[in-house]
């Protein structure tokens, strides 16, 4: 299968940290299940998480428990750089280790940190993806970076309310 094949098949996640949501976790969490769900029953088989607080881990963690269930899908967790959970309190960076850990592909898209990593990552997602879901709350940042990344790029980008 080529590259573009593969990409046929494939959703990323972007979306905010916990303090920047407006709704409730459980709701956004609900949202997300759907999204993802829909996403399968469009043909996507593997979804990439780029593994930050919050709605990144969230998405990494529904996708493992439908896969768990028997949904033909796979994870591949694209961190920004090694160490990147290090100064998380110890649930966030537990739960970050558990998903690397049963994740299908780990990558670390750049050897360490810099200004610019996160958006590289956010690129290296896209550039691999036919469709993003990314929970969004209408501020500037990284999650409109990559909305409107993908959108430059032609890639479908489903907006979940944050």
């Amino acid at each position: 299968m080529t590259e573009e094949e593969k990409r046929l098949h494939r959703a990323c996640f972007t979306g905010h940290r916990p303090e920047k949501l407006e709704r409730m976790q459980w709701l956004i969490k609900h949202d997300l299940k759907k999204e993802i769900l829909r996403a399968i029953d469009d043909g996507i088989t593997v979804f990439i998480s780029g593994m930050a607080r919050g709605v990144d881990i969230w998405a990494a963690e529904i996708v493992l428990s439908l896969r768990k269930s028997g949904k033909p899908i796979k994870l591949i967790c694209a961190s920004p750089f090694p160490g990147f959970e290090e100064r998380w309190d110890k649930d966030w960076k537990d739960r970050y280790n558990a998903i690397m850990a049963a994740a299908d592909h780990t990558v670390f898209v750049c050897k360490g940190y810099s200004r610019s990593c996160f958006q590289i990552r956010n690129e290296w997602m896209v550039d691999r993806s036919a469709r993003v879901i990314a929970v969004y709350n209408g501020e500037p940042g990284g999650t409109k970076n990559t909305i409107d990344y993908a959108r430059r790029q032609g890639i479908i980008a489903v907006q979940i309310k944050g």
